[in-house]
């Protein structure tokens, strides 16, 4: 290997441990202020909606690890440069690292809610990265790495303190970012909290399709399996004993709550679908789930809400902002500030230790998670995170259905099934239709019911002919509203039409 590469080498190691070590040092204080988490939240604040919308249709639950890895991979690029520009003169290697650690310092600190602890990863990540540059430099060119007499190395002991040297680098850049990772799990464990019962519950669980239509979507989400699509690149860190839930704003009275504050007012148990407003046409960001939460009206009421507020601005602990219609949250609907999720606390993915859920309304503007105050205010003076990127401030869900299965999308001639859920909240569905090839609407045959709020599965025998077929489905809700033909995409208050497959059959 010639110096060129070996050099550029340098930097890249150089970048990595000092990320490695930074993330290390981030996890046993606040994750989000590693340096690339960090620079991927600048990212994702920064670019623009159709991009965003394009990223979640193409990568789904795997667009926040491609954006990690390119800001990644664009960090070691950049990194390399760094070591050969230290191959002409040390300086001016350096100089590029500190533009790095500067760009990802700015980062941590440009946060909404910032402590000072923030810079404490980046200034760490810069020290390293410059402390292996210097020595590897050093070692390449066969200079000591202390002061006093010395003579100088031959070429083969500078070789194999070089590959020490690289070694040495490589296993701390892997051992800081892995034991950051498995340091940042062990924070995420919630331990032992015990909910009581709630002075409303639901009705019994019916039991679904599950069973009786292979390839349907399971009635109740699994919270490992709960659609999540936020802009988080690490999940906060949040101790129920200090975190509290404050109401202000245009209010009488302002509020604050404990997390026992809220376990020991009447709780409502209650069975939710929600749906995100970057969901296509037969998209997999919905799910269905048994949320336990206080009343929405109960805590307001307690604020005594002025007469000039028409919406609730909810923060979450990092400054996040959701925007919420005041009159749809209370409107009668089972809205509530959730802190159980299916029987047990909520997941820290999913906004432990409470959350807003709002049936009925994407969760763009209903679903704060991680919430920790709650701002009665009007649209005229204050905007929220999606509402400033020209999202809609008013958007109830758009009744859908969903083909889930034939999902292979070929199948063997036959009798066979297709299935799939719909949801049509907060009326409900009434009924589900399929289409074969164009011919007339079928109705389908509706699983159990879990409450209007809730989805509904569905299936309908099919003899399935070889050949080419397309199939469709559409829903229809209680008061006869029929699931709207006409395509649009989901932004900018959710995706409409009606989800078309095309199966082979054989």
């Amino acid at each position: 290997m010639t110096s060129r590469p070996r050099f550029a080498l340098y930097g890249v190691l150089a970048a990595l441990a000092g990320t490695g070590v930074g993330h290390l040092v981030a996890s046993l204080t606040e994750p989000e202020s590693s340096p690339v988490l960090a620079v991927g939240e600048v990212v994702i604040d920064h670019t623009p909606t159709p991009l965003k919308n394009w990223a979640i249709a193409h990568f789904g639950s795997n667009d926040k690890t491609i954006l990690v890895g390119s800001v990644l991979v664009g960090v070691l690029v950049l990194a390399a440069v760094a070591g050969l520009l230290a191959r002409r003169a040390f300086r001016y290697g350096t100089a590029l690292l500190v533009v790095l650690v500067a760009v990802a310092l700015y980062a941590a600190l440009s946060r909404p809610v910032v402590h000072p602890g923030d810079a404490v990863p980046g200034l760490v990540t810069g020290l390293v990265g410059l402390a292996v540059l210097w020595v590897l430099t050093r070692l390449e060119h066969g200079r000591p790495l202390a002061r006093g007499p010395a003579d100088a190395p031959d070429a083969a002991t500078r070789r194999r303190a070089v590959l020490l040297a690289v070694g040495g680098v490589a296993a701390v850049a892997a051992a800081g970012g892995y034991a950051g990772r498995v340091i940042a799990r062990a924070r995420q464990a919630i331990g032992d909290i015990a909910l009581p019962r709630p002075a409303s519950p639901a009705p019994a669980f019916p039991r679904g399709l599950d069973e009786q239509v292979r390839g349907i979507t399971p009635f109740r989400t699994r919270n490992d399996a709960f659609y999540r699509v936020d802009t988080r690149l690490s999940l906060p860190i949040v101790d129920a004993d200090s975190w509290s839930l404050t109401i202000d704003g245009d209010v009488g009275r302002e509020q604050t709550f404990t997390f026992d504050d809220l376990l020991a007012m009447p709780l409502i148990e209650r069975d939710i679908t929600l749906t995100c407003v970057s969901n296509d046409i037969g998209g997999p960001y919905v799910s269905g789930a048994r949320w336990l939460g206080v009343r929405l009206t109960d805590l307001l009421d307690r604020a005594r809400v002025g007469g000039r507020a028409d919406q609730i601005l909810s923060t979450d602990v990092d400054g996040m902002t959701i925007s919420t219609p005041l009159a749809l949250a209370t409107d009668g609907r089972d809205a509530m500030i959730a802190v159980g999720m299916n029987g047990g606390p909520l997941p820290r993915e999913h906004g432990f230790p409470a959350r807003m859920v709002v049936p009925g309304l994407y969760g763009f503007i209903s679903a704060c998670k991680w919430i920790s105050r709650m701002t009665l205010t009007t649209y005229d003076d204050h905007t929220a995170y999606w509402t400033d990127r020209g999202w809609d401030t008013h958007a109830p869900i758009k009744i859908a259905s969903r083909i889930d299965t034939p999902g292979g999308l070929q199948v063997k001639a036959g009798p066979t099934v297709i299935g799939g859920v719909a949801w049509a909240q907060p009326v409900g569905v009434e009924r589900v239709e399929v289409q074969v090839d164009g011919g007339r609407w079928e109705r389908a045959t509706l699983g159990p019911s879990a409450g209007n709020d809730y989805w509904r599965q569905w299936y309908l025998p099919w003899d399935a002919k070889p050949g080419s077929h397309q199939v469709a489905c559409r829903a229809t809700d209680r008061q006869g509203n029929a699931q709207t033909p006409a395509r649009a995409m989901p932004f900018p208050n959710g995706a409409s039409g009606i989800q078309r497959l095309v199966v082979a059959v054989a």
